[in-house]
C-alpha cells in the first residue's frame, strides 16, 4: 500500500496559513511528492491536468490570471477548484480575489496561502514530501557520523554496539542513534534517524541509560546522517577465514541501495573504535580513487616481474608506485 501523509500535518510543518478550509481537510492525504503550477490550466487547457498533486499559484501565475477578466479568470479556476484537488497555495503572501474564495467555497476545497517566494515553498514541500512519503525500514543497530560518514553499526545483542559507539563519541564523532534506526530512502540516498522518543540516548550495560547531548554537549549528537558504510561487529570465531587484504568488496543492500560493509571480528584487547575509524578514512580513500590493497598488490605484482613502475588507480589512471619513496 502507497504512503500517505494528511495535508493538517504539512500545513503546520511549514506554517502555512488557512483562509479557505474543506469540510475534509483533516482527512485529506497525500500520497504525491510532486507538486504542480497550473500555469497550462490557466490557459484553458486541462488535458492531462495533474490535479492529486499540490497546486501552486506562484508570481508568474498570479501576474497572468490577474489580468484576465473576470468572466475568463471565473472560468479559469471554475475548471481548477472543480477537480479533485488536495488544496491550493499562494505564494508571496498574495491576497486572493474573492471569487476564488467563492469558488473555493462552493467546490469545498482548501485555499492556503505562504510568506515564502515560489522557488523557496517549492523546495520546502518537495522536501518534506520526499521525507514523509519515503520507503523506510527500522534496523536494530547504532548510527555515528564519523568526518562526514555516516557509519551504520551493526552485530547481534550484547557483542558492544553501544560501547563502541560510546567509545566513538569520546573520540569526538557524532551519535545520531542507538540501538533503534529509522532508515528512509530518499531518492538514491538512505538517511538515518533516531526514534523521536529515544533521540540521543544510549544504554549502557551496568550503567543505565546516558543523555549524550548533556553528557558530551550539543556537538556531540545529531539529528540525521546518510549511511555510507555498514559495520558488522561479531565476536571473533577462530574457525572463522577473515579478510585479510581488503580486495574483495563487500555490500548490503538497504531499500535498494548497495551500501559498502565491513565484518569487524571483536575479542578482548582489539580497539573497535580505532578500527572503524580507519575504516572510514580508507572508504574515503577508495572514493578518492586510491585502494590500497588493489596498490601494493599491483606493487608486488611489478615487482616480481621486473615490469616499469606504473600502475592504475581505481578509476584506471596511472599513478607512481614509488612517488612517496623519492
Amino acid at each position: 500500500m502507497a504512503k500517505s501523509v494528511k495535508l493538517s500535518e504539512i500545513v503546520e510543518e511549514l506554517n502555512l496559513k488557512i483562509i479557505e478550509k474543506s469540510s475534509d481537510y483533516d482527512e485529506i492525504a497525500l500520497s504525491d511528492a510532486n507538486i504542480n503550477r497550473p500555469g497550462l490550466q490557466l490557459t484553458g487547457y486541462m488535458k492531462s491536468f495533474p490535479n492529486k498533486r499540490i497546486q501552486i499559484i506562484g508570481n508568474v501565475e498570479y501576474n497572468y490570471y490577474m489580468q484576465l477578466t473576470e468572466e475568463l479568470r471565473y472560468e479559469r479556476f471554475r475548471g481548477i477548484l472543480s477537480e479533485e484537488i488536495p488544496c491550493l497555495i499562494f505564494s508571496y503572501d498574495r491576497q486572493v480575489t474573492q471569487d476564488i474564495l467563492d469558488l473555493a467555497n462552493y467546490y469545498d476545497k482548501t485555499v492556503l496561502i505562504s510568506t515564502d517566494p515560489t522557488t523557496l515553498l517549492s523546495s520546502k514541500l518537495s522536501m518534506s514530501l520526499e521525507k514523509h512519503l519515503a520507503d523506510e525500514i527500522t534496523m536494530h543497530a547504532g548510527l555515528m557520523e564519523m568526518y562526514g560518514s555516516g557509519v551504520l553499526i551493526k552485530g547481534q545483542s550484547s557483542v558492544g554496539k553501544s560501547e563502541t559507539a560510546l567509545d566513538l563519541v569520546i573520540r569526538g564523532h557524532r551519535l545520531v542513534a542507538d540501538d533503534v534506526v529509522e532508515i528512509r530512502r530518499i531518492v538514491d540516498e538512505l538517511i538515518g534517524t533516531s526514534a523521536a522518543n529515544i533521540r540521543h540516548f544510549m544504554e549502557i550495560r551496568g550503567i543505565g541509560i546516558l543523555d549524550i547531548r548533556r553528557l558530551y554537549g550539543v556537538g556531540s549528537v545529531k539529528l540525521d546522517t546518510g549511511i555510507d558504510l555498514i559495520i558488522e561487529l561479531e565476536n571473533w570465531n577462530e574457525n572463522k577465514e577473515y579478510d585479510r587484504l581488503g580486495l574483495e568488496d563487500e555490500t548490503e543492500t538497504i531499500l535498494g541501495i548497495e551500501v559498502p560493509k565491513i565484518t569487524v571480528p571483536v575479542k578482548p584487547g582489539r580497539n573497535i573504535a580505532m578500527i572503524i575509524e580507519v575504516a572510514v578514512r580508507n572508504l574515503r580513500q577508495k572514493k578518492l580513487g586510491y585502494n590500497s590493497a588493489k596498490y601494493l598488490t599491483s606493487r608486488l605484482f611489478n615487482e616480481m616481474n621486473g615490469e616499469d613502475k606504473e600502475a592504475k588507480n581505481y578509476y584506471g589512471e596511472e599513478i607512481d608506485l614509488y612517488e612517496d619513496e623519492r
